[in-house]
Order: C-alpha cells, then structure tokens, then sequence
C-alpha cells in the first residue's frame, strides 16, 4: 500500500525533496513492503504522494518502509496493517502534545511500534491463516535540524551527509548483521551468508518481545536519507546507492532518486519486494549549525530523543 499521487509543493519555500516507490520484483507473485510519507503541522494530517517537495519550516514529516512475511497475503497485511497504525497513532500524539501533554520523540515511536506489535500478534492469535505474520519497519521523523528514528528488522535507513559518505544508521536484526557490526565479515561475504535472511528481531512473527533500536542524527541542508526494504540492497552496494544519489548519469538523473534506485537493484537482482525512499533536505544556501536538540514535541517544546533505548 503506498501514496497514489504527487504531492503539491507548499507555498513556503520548499527545503524537503521526497520520492518513493516499491516493486514486487521479479519473482515474487505479491508486493509485502509498504511505505509512508506522512506531514502534520498540529492540526491536520496530510498522507503525501509518492514524490515532491515542502517546507520542514511548517510541518514535520514521518517517512517509514516496511517488509511483510508470513507467507500467503498475510505478509502483505502485514505491512498494511502497519501502515495505517502509524496514520492513526502518530497524529493522536500529537494533537496530545497539543493540549500540553509532552513526551519525547522516543516514547512516542516505542508506542507506535508496541502498538503494532501487540495488534500483529493478537491476529496471529485468533486466525490460524494471521499465524507467524510479521513485518520489518524502518520509522524516520524529520522536524527542523534532527531526524529521529526508530527501527526493527532487517529493512534500513542510510544517512548521506553534505559531506559525503555514506552510513546506515539501523543494526540488521540478523545474526549476519550483528557479524557485520562485530567486523568478522565484510559487505560481501554479509550478501552471501546461508543465514542472512534469519530475523531476530521484527513486529508480530511469533516474537514475544522486542527492543526496537531507537536514534537521533543532526542533519543540515544537502543531507540526504535513504529508507529502504532488503531487496533493495540484495541488488545493490553501499557504494552504488550512494553513486545513484549523489553522482547519476545523464540517464539516471532522468528519473527521480527512488526509481532510479529501485531500477538498479531490480537490474542486478530483483529476487525480492524492493522498496525506497528517498529523502533530501535542499541546500538552498549556506548551511547553518542545527539547533540544539529539541526538549519536548515539534512545534512546541520538544523532548530530547534517546540515542538508543
């Protein structure tokens, strides 16, 4: 389930660039990733389409992918369900902070992904068709100078600084990822391990508890994020996602950050659902220093997001 149209830029000039897509991918019979685009400013909140631009200076922003399993459709529902417990939660939290009822950006996300864990799991409990259903889910929550996230799975979140480089941000779930961490194997050897699809850790799929990964980056004009469903790095590198960002050929510049992603990866593999999101924030000048960490809620007073919980 993703936006159906293009979103129109606000009035305010725009710094926010956003472009999203999933594909099925060559072999699989259905599409079990979603992902969201979501803006509120403290009174409406607006679902946004599958690319364009707008002001962080008016609202904040939520992007998420997430990747179904549990065979049949139930993956696919999975991640639908999700979808629309972030629509329906986050917006209930803000208009809380709006009467004065504060809580930082982590408690905030921890709730939304209980919330969907504890919905998952209570549908594998009462239908035998809902058992073992689960879903990846990478939650990005952008507001003026900081980007917030949280994150369980094997799905990811790439950070691509003015600067250059490139970063994931999110730990893979995995027994391969937490290898990767550890540096006893490389990129490569991670892409070809027997065991790199094995989840520790997702909503839903059985798992009695989770520790979802919560964080907070700095971030400035020119910094780009990439959220992203495994597939997508089952046919790409590192390297090439941030060579399809920053530098693209001629051609590729012809398509929007995420098509040309999805396009790419579906060209080396496309074995699995693949899915993007692209964000980037517009240098439209000189960068300034991000203001200090909010202290409670956007648009209000802002609480201190935890690195990590």
């Amino acid at each position: 389930m993703t936006p159906a149209a293009p979103s129109t830029p606000s009035a305010t000039r725009p710094d926010l660039r956003w472009s999203g897509l999933s594909h099925r991918g060559k072999v699989r019979p259905n599409n079990e990733d979603a992902f969201l685009a979501l803006a509120f400013d403290g009174r409406e909140v607006h679902r946004l389409g599958k690319f364009g631009e707008a002001s962080v200076a008016t609202s904040d922003f939520v992007f998420a992918v997430g990747g179904g399993m549990g065979g049949a459709k139930t993956g696919e529902f999975a991640s639908r369900i999700t979808v629309e417990k972030i629509t329906q939660l986050l917006p209930k939290s803000f208009h809380l902070a709006a009467r004065g009822i504060n809580n930082g950006f982590t408690d905030i996300l921890l709730e939304v992904f209980d919330a969907i864990h504890r919905e998952l799991m209570k549908l594998g409990y009462s239908y035998e068709e809902c058992r073992g259903m689960g879903t990846t889910l990478t939650l990005g929550w952008l507001t003026p100078g900081w980007f917030y996230f949280g994150h369980i799975g094997d799905s990811r979140l790439y950070y691509l600084p003015r600067s250059g480089g490139i970063t994931q941000l999110t730990h893979d779930h995995t027994h391969v990822g937490y290898l990767r961490r550890q540096g006893q194997i490389t990129e490569r050897e991670a892409r070809s391990h027997p065991l790199r699809n094995a989840l520790h850790q997702a909503l839903g799929a059985g798992h009695q508890f989770i520790d979802p990964q919560f964080g907070a980056v700095a971030c400035t004009p020119g910094d780009r994020f990439v959220l992203c469903s495994d597939g997508l790095v089952d046919g790409l590198w590192e390297r090439q996602i941030e060579e399809l960002i920053r530098t693209p050929t001629p051609t590729e510049a012809k398509l929007n950050p995420a098509d040309r992603l999805v396009a790419a990866s579906l060209e080396n593999s496309g074995n699995d659902n693949t899915t993007a999101l692209s964000l980037e924030l517009i240098a439209t000048s000189a960068p300034d220093q991000p203001e200090p960490a909010p202290a409670a809620h956007p648009k209000r007073k802002r609480a201190a997001a935890q690195s990590s919980r």
